[in-house]
């Protein structure tokens, strides 16, 4: 064979493997194209469709919402609003120890933004005699019950709490909400509002609880309530987000003495937390009185749980921290 002939062949044979390798690598690089297509969506997937659906949730109509509640005055905090009806009528007592409104015996309803124009949730304090037409003005109205529980046990009289919720015209849920607010006045006979104005005797160290618990509250009427978000949670109701104003948190509400204090409050849960919430207040020492829902299409699924403690302040303290430190909230302090 020629040496002309030889190096002809040899060259093409180059030519091929170089045209090979530059086939294979176009191949990789398609291969890499699409794989990266189909999977971008699944890397974020909550973000995009949150982002989404946070672009078009215009603001409430406050002014409107005020104006259909009727002479019922709220509070705004970061675009929602939130109507509360402290229960100054009901004389409840537990243990010993009076409950009121700020341990938690008031009813509320708030608003916030969502794609079909508002969210309503309310929490709504009712006596066995108010349940039933309470319930059946809840339907009238066209809003849904998504959760009817206690919040104490051995109460004298017995309390329920029955939540609400519903969608749409912000003026409108606000409309249905004074109607069910107002069977309570009428089923009462009385405004809840225009009972006495209790206060309960509290010389219990406030900067101590607060120090053990990692976060610190605000006394009224001498109660003192700590309450805490879940900022390691983005909760969506019907896609719209649920914040700690709309009742997204866990609180602790005390009264009493160093030697002898109350503890009342509610722990929010992934559903990972609740068995180790349950057992650490427990073991504890601290009564766990209810394990409920108080929402029905959440994302994530969140449980809530009702607790009682009586004993040295510290000591609850110390309780409610072990119990803390199961859930998320320890990761930021408010």
């Amino acid at each position: 064979m020629s040496k002309y002939l030889t190096l002809k062949i040899t060259i093409m044979l180059i030519k091929k493997f170089i045209t090979g390798i530059i086939t294979v690598c176009i191949l990789l690089s398609s291969c890499n194209t699409r794989q990266d297509q189909k999977k971008e969506p699944e890397l974020h997937p909550q973000t995009v469709q949150h982002t989404a659906k946070e672009v078009v949730l215009d603001s409430l109509d406050i002014p409107a919402i005020e104006s259909a509640l009727d002479g019922l005055k709220g509070t705004e905090n970061n675009g929602e609003y939130k109507v509360t009806i402290p229960q100054n009528d009901l004389e409840i007592i537990v243990d010993g120890f009076q409950i009121i409104p700020p341990m938690g015996l008031g009813s509320w309803a708030a608003f916030a933004p969502a794609k079909e124009g508002a969210m309503l949730m309310g929490d709504i304090v009712v006596t066995e005699t108010d349940l039933w037409p309470v319930q059946q003005e809840v339907i009238r109205q066209g809003l849904t019950i998504t959760a009817i529980h206690n919040h104490f046990v051995r109460n004298r009289p017995n309390v329920m709490y029955m939540h609400i919720g519903g969608m749409g015209d912000g003026a409108i849920l606000a409309a249905k909400a004074k109607a069910v607010l107002d069977k309570v006045q009428e089923v009462r006979g009385d405004n809840p509002v225009d009972g006495p104005k209790i206060e309960v005797k509290n010389t219990l160290d406030t900067e101590k609880i607060a120090e053990i618990l990692g976060h610190s509250g605000k006394m009224n009427r001498g109660v003192y309530k700590i309450t805490i978000g879940r900022p390691d949670v983005d909760l969506r109701e019907h896609g719209a987000p649920v914040s700690t104003f709309m009742g997204f948190n866990t609180w602790a509400s005390w009264q009493g003495t160093q030697e002898k204090a109350a503890v009342a409050g509610d722990f929010t849960m992934l559903a990972n937390e609740v068995a180790p919430v349950i057992k650490a207040l427990v073991e504890n020492g601290i009564e766990v009185v209810a394990v409920h829902n108080h929402m029905v299409h959440e994302e994530p699924q969140i449980y809530f749980l009702h607790y009682w403690g009586v004993g040295p302040a510290e000591k609850l303290a110390k309780s409610l921290k072990q119990a803390l430190d199961q859930t998320g909230n320890t990761k930021q302090k408010e």
